[in-house]
This record gives C-alpha cells, sequence and structure tokens, in this order.
C-alpha cells in the first residue's frame, strides 16, 4: 500500500482467504495513519482490526500498534506496560508478543 505520496507503507504478498486478506487491508490503512502522525485515527483502526478479526495472525499486531500510537498520542505510558498482559494468553507465541515483552512490568 502507498500513501498519497507514493511511498510504500504496508506490503503483502501471496494469496490470503478473504478475511485475512481484508484484516491485512486494513492494517495498511492504520499504518498509514500512523506514518503520517494520525495517532488517534490510527489507534481506532489497530482497534478495530483487533476486536473484528481475533483469529487473524494481524490480531496481536494490532494490538502492539494500537498501544503505541495511543502512547504517541498521549505519552502515557502506562498503556505500554499492559501489552504484555493482553498478547500473553492467546497470542502468547507471536513476534508481537515478544517485541511487546520489553515493557512488562
Amino acid at each position: 500500500m502507498l500513501d498519497s505520496t507514493g511511498a510504500e507503507r504496508y506490503r503483502i504478498e501471496g494469496y490470503l482467504p478473504k478475511p485475512e486478506f481484508t484484516a491485512q487491508l486494513e492494517m495498511g490503512l492504520a499504518r498509514n495513519a500512523f506514518m503520517h502522525k494520525q495517532w488517534a485515527d490510527a489507534e481506532r483502526r489497530y482497534d478495530a482490526i483487533a476486536r473484528n478479526y481475533p483469529e487473524s495472525p494481524t490480531a496481536p499486531e494490532a494490538i502492539y500498534w494500537r498501544a503505541v500510537a495511543h502512547y504517541k498520542e498521549t505519552n502515557d505510558h502506562t498503556v505500554l506496560g499492559e501489552v504484555p498482559k493482553q498478547l500473553a494468553g492467546k497470542y502468547a507465541d507471536s513476534i508481537w508478543a515478544e517485541k511487546a515483552s520489553v515493557w512488562a512490568a
């Protein structure tokens, strides 16, 4: 996905089933908002992905970036410490749980 300046903001390759393809497209829109410092829009989009596609491999990534967007908007670092707890159960084996582990209290 390219932004309005033509810069690549998100890439997917290969065939995906319709639900995962849709989740990936929505991740591209969220990433575009994030890269343009539209923090509230990015947070809202990441939240929608996490809620609408909880079985998707995209969900833990959306949870991670949702917290980062919130932090960027508010400077409230406490939200980052919640991410490892949110990812610990269902998404414990995801790379995003590992990346968020540095925020654990």
